[in-house]
């Protein structure tokens, strides 16, 4: 027994040996093949460095065993689709025929041979080892790099479209020397870039002559028949038409005419939207016609004025001296409706929309539902050695306010009442302040009537809302009734400019306040009043007279062209500069009301003097010695 259990397991090692060996041999013979394949892998890379593996083939041209620069060589020779092949677009019955290269399509020979050149050469070691047998093997066909430039394709259909395109044409109106012609519409064609692209584009990837078909986008037109909207032109145009406002009072009617050449100008013809598709309206260009309204609105509008009066102190009763004026205003909104409904109903004579505003103050009011009883300010401003010009700016000026009134708690602006100071408004050219010289300008003696205003509300112990003074010290406004110079006036003057410049108080009683402006042109005299109720307030101002005084500076001399020679003018006058101050308290029922403080600074002016060209140089300066 002991024998043959030795014996079982001698046999049993005896067959595991045979299978170790048996293993050891299988994978011998797998490790000497891999040897083998790692061995071919290392000598076709020997044999073949800096060359294409063999049977490697671009596009069907066999470039093995080639360096980079052969296989470029080659394929640029061989490749000839760019050059030679043919594609046609069309359209219809039209066709371009282009080279690919034309289209921007090209071999890039370079980039193909570098492709085959890096076969078995890229990758992991297993595939950089394993890739060179299997092409030597089996071959393998690369398709060529190319090249696209869109750009040049698009250029081309850009040029194409230019044929393809035409615009969407629906039937329209004409209208020529007056005569309206229906033009029928036409189909729109409009060549679609994207889609025609891509086509193009997947054609030429396949290397093969071909034929394109490019995509058109086509739309037919919406509308057939305008006859019936050319007739109702013919008919808006077969006369003038005539825009009239009512008669106003004693005024004729105002009419406006505008021939048919005009009216063509002003008609809209205009595609609009239906629930059935689209049709043409006619009415009127809003824009060209509301420019229109827009100026005969500044020839008719007009702000509500109320009556003008003045106050009897004999019966203290008002007396109309304007009367009151009704607003009216075009609405041109309104008026822009009734044009074009009445056009097109076939009328040519037509009434604009007017809305009217009331003033607030009628002819009827007396002086006591306006709490006017009494005169409770006047000041009168003196003028002497003024020019005949002077005089009648300050005549003109002061009449725009005789006869104002101002409502309970208003803020007048003069400004504002003033309106233009021009030549056309009355005014006449006298001598004026204006960029740091007194010069000869429209309105001077304007600053006559402000000044007496500002006194008027300053002693009447009235707000002064807004006032500016004189740039240098005005001898005008510190004349007294016998014609000398009272330094105590300094500082109680103010300057209008319109509308840059103005001069404002406010009537903060609750009665209206009604001014009255009258000037004596021979006594050289301007009275301004105020006529209201008196609520007891009483004012006391004190000055500080002339302070900080400057010498003017020397005089200057200039030449003028207009001047004859040895002719000598003087154009400015000198003046000494000085501050002013003047403290205001108006009190009523015993008690301080307010105070306000009004500072003036003047500046020290020089004289001017022009002397004509050819001047004697010692007439001139004799004429100087004779100023000092």
């Amino acid at each position: 027994m002991m024998r043959r259990t030795a014996t079982l397991r001698q046999g049993s090692f005896t067959w595991q040996a045979l299978l170790l060996q048996g293993m050891i041999s299988l994978i011998g013979g797998m490790g000497l093949f891999l040897a083998l394949f790692v061995v071919g892998s290392i000598f076709l890379g020997v044999l073949y460095s800096g060359r294409i593996y063999p049977k490697v083939r671009v596009g069907g041209v066999d470039v093995s065993g080639m360096t980079i620069e052969q296989a470029r060589q080659t394929l640029q020779q061989n490749l000839l689709y760019p050059q030679t092949g043919r594609i046609v677009l069309q359209d219809k019955e039209r066709l371009w025929i282009y080279t690919p290269s034309e289209l921007g399509f090209f071999l890039d020979a370079q980039h193909s041979a570098v492709v085959a050149y890096e076969v078995g050469r890229k990758g992991n070691l297993w595939q950089r080892l394993f890739t060179p047998i299997e092409v030597w093997l089996s071959g393998i066909s690369l398709s060529p790099r190319m090249t696209y430039d869109e750009r040049k394709a698009l250029m081309a259909l850009q040029i194409i479209a230019e044929e393809i395109n035409a615009p969407l044409v629906e039937a329209s109106l004409q209208i020529r020397d007056l005569e309206v012609q229906a033009l029928p519409g036409q189909v729109g064609r409009s060549l679609d870039f994207e889609t025609s692209l891509a086509a193009l584009r997947n054609q030429l990837m396949t290397l093969t002559d071909g034929v394109v078909v490019l995509s058109v986008k086509e739309q037919p037109p919406e509308i057939l028949d305008l006859s019936a909207q050319a007739e109702t032109v013919r008919r808006i145009l077969s006369s003038p038409l005539v825009l009239q406002v009512p008669a106003d009072g004693d005024a004729e009617t105002l009419q406006w005419r505008y021939e048919p050449a005009e009216l063509v100008r002003m008609l809209k013809i205009e595609r609009v939207k239906t629930t059935s598709g689209a049709s043409v309206q006619i009415g009127l260009q809003k824009n060209a016609l509301q420019a229109q309204l827009e100026k005969i609105a500044q020839e008719i509008n007009r702000a509500p004025e109320n009556a003008r009066f003045i106050f009897n102190d004999e019966t203290r009763q008002l007396e109309v001296i304007q009367a009151a004026v009704i607003g009216r205003t075009l609405n041109i909104e309104k008026s822009l409706q009734m044009i074009e409904q009445k056009l097109l109903q076939g009328e040519h004579r037509i009434e604009l929309v007017i809305d009217t505003r009331l003033p607030e103050i009628g002819d009827t009011v007396t002086a006591e539902e306006l709490g006017i009883r009494e005169l409770v300010s006047s000041y009168t401003s003196y003028f002497y050695g003024s020019s005949a010009e002077r005089i009648q700016n300050i005549q003109t000026a002061a009449a725009r306010f005789h006869g104002i009134l101002v409502a309970p708690g208003e803020t007048f602006s003069m400004a504002e009442k003033l309106g233009d100071v021009s030549l056309d408004n009355g005014y006449a050219e006298a001598l004026i302040i204006f960029g740091g010289r007194t010069i000869k300008g429209v309105g001077g003696g304007v600053c006559q009537v402000s000044t007496t205003l500002f006194r008027a509300a300053f002693f009447g112990g009235y707000p002064v809302v807004e006032r500016h003074s004189h740039a240098y010290r005005v001898s005008y406004y510190e004349q007294t009734r016998s014609g000398s110079i009272d330094p105590n006036l300094a500082g109680l003057d103010a300057t209008v400019f319109v509308p840059v410049v103005d001069f404002k108080f406010k009537n903060d009683t609750p009665y209206w306040l009604l001014m009255e402006t009258y000037v004596n042109a021979p006594a050289r005299t301007l009275t301004w009043k105020f006529y209201s109720t008196s609520d007891g307030r009483v004012v006391e101002w004190q000055t500080s007279g002339l302070q900080y005084i400057v010498e003017p500076p020397d005089p200057i001399f200039q030449e003028n062209p207009e001047l004859a020679p040895n002719e000598i003018r003087q154009v400015d006058w000198a003046a000494e500069g000085a501050d002013v101050t003047i403290l205001r308290t108006v009190y009523k029922d015993g008690q301080i009301y307010f105070q306000d403080r009004f500072v003036t600074h003047y500046l020290p002016w020089r004289a001017v003097y022009e002397y004509g060209p050819g001047t004697d140089p010692e007439v001139l300066e004799a004429f100087i010695k004779s100023l000092s």
